[in-house]
């Protein structure tokens, strides 16, 4: 294969794995926007109307799986890229600040990998759940039918310490993981330009910590409340 074609080949990757972060970065949004309806002072009644719409809802049956696909390449597509950059630079820097690469990025693999174990975790105690691998804790009655209670299963959960503490750290690392992927993704799309940069890492950062407190503070409200 011609220097060339693996050129475009990278850069293609490249450019597909910005898409899918940057969309993954977009339903972290949402995400959180549910997970804050626990907080709110309604016996778990919008929550467990926005799980029960999120379960049953036609298209949003058909994006889980888009979504996952999303999760699946991007990852095939980190670890790929990560083996890529390794080989293209198989020599160690001798000292630690001639690479050029910035403080966030050296770290992408590592945050990556945390982030796949903890999706797993996740997976284990909710999706897990909804699709019948694993039994809900408790129940609800909804329309005649037993439904497992992710609002009641989602409080206790993490209003466990030791998981609390888990999730937190999780969501942190999460932050950490956006603040360069989103800053990436568009360097990789051809957007960043001096004009905007700065605004272009503002915003990244600003996400960031809004996707990464935002998650972070529920378990600490629901401990604090329980």
């Amino acid at each position: 294969m011609s220097n060339s074609l693996l050129k475009y080949a990278s850069i293609t990757q490249k450019i597909s794995m910005s898409i899918l972060g940057l969309f993954l970065a977009m339903f972290l949004l949402v995400h959180l926007t549910i997970n804050l309806m626990l907080l709110l002072p309604d016996e778990g009644e919008l929550f467990r109307a926005s799980a029960e719409f999120m379960g049953t809802n036609p298209f949003i049956m058909v994006f889980e799986y888009v979504l996952f696909a999303a999760f699946f390449v991007h990852i095939v597509l980190g670890i790929i890229l990560w083996f890529q950059n390794n080989q293209a630079r198989p020599i160690a820097y001798v000292k630690t600040n001639v690479s050029e690469t910035s403080f966030f990025s050296k770290y992408m693999i590592h945050t990556g990998i945390i982030l796949l174990i903890f999706l797993i975790l996740h997976f284990v105690h909710f999706y897990f759940v909804k699709i019948g691998l694993v039994d809900a804790s408790t129940t609800y009655l909804f329309e005649g039918h037993e439904h497992p209670d992710f609002y009641i299963m989602a409080k206790e959960l993490l209003m466990q310490p030791l998981m609390a503490g888990i999730y937190i750290i999780s969501f942190l690392t999460l932050g950490f993981h956006l603040n360069h992927a989103i800053q990436s993704g568009f360097q990789s799309l051809g957007l960043e330009h001096s004009k905007y940069t700065a605004a272009i890492k503002i915003i990244s950062t600003l996400y960031s910590l809004l996707i990464a407190f935002g998650f972070s503070v529920i378990p600490v409200i629901l401990i604090i409340q329980g």
